[in-house]
């Protein structure tokens, strides 16, 4: 099974950081959990593949705009992200620590530039890929004798 999930738990530290929602300790205390939950997972046979899609400065401020004049996009468009942009270095420097304290052996973080989306779905992609293939995945078998009764 594969599941993927946006931001998750990590949410958790981003936002409450930078809008000073959260003491050092109760932010000590969430990289902790995060990173006893990412063991408790890889211990019980999870491949855990964290990526950081880093997009510049320069566009995603041409993402916004965009969202603004394609229709299309429009339901992509909160006014919170402007106030959000405001906060750029306090978004970097969180960002930053969520890296640093939750990148571990057992579930690195993967940081991927993303101003081209194409390069960035290769190297998701490669790196899934890579990923599945380093596992050796297998068909399961059927029994004979399960077999010997359909093929009868």
């Amino acid at each position: 099974m594969i599941g993927i999930f946006n931001r998750s738990h990590y949410e958790d530290v981003l936002v409450p950081r930078v809008h000073g929602q959260i003491n050092k300790s109760e932010l000590r205390d969430r990289y902790r959990q995060i990173n006893d939950f990412e063991r408790n997972l890889v211990e019980n046979g999870t491949v855990i593949l964290k990526f950081m899609l880093h997009v510049s400065r320069d566009e995603q401020r041409s993402r916004l705009e965009e969202r603004l004049l394609d229709q299309t996009k429009n339901w992509k468009f909160r006014v919170g992200d402007l106030d959000d942009r405001q906060h750029w270095e306090q978004f970097s420097k969180a960002y930053h620590g969520i890296l640093k304290n939750t990148s571990t052996e057992r579930a690195p973080w993967y940081i991927v530039p993303a101003d081209d989306k194409d390069v960035r779905d290769w190297l998701v992609a490669r790196t899934i890929a890579d990923t599945l293939e380093s596992l050796d995945l297998r068909y399961p078998t059927v029994d004979p004798a399960v077999k010997a009764l359909v093929i009868e």
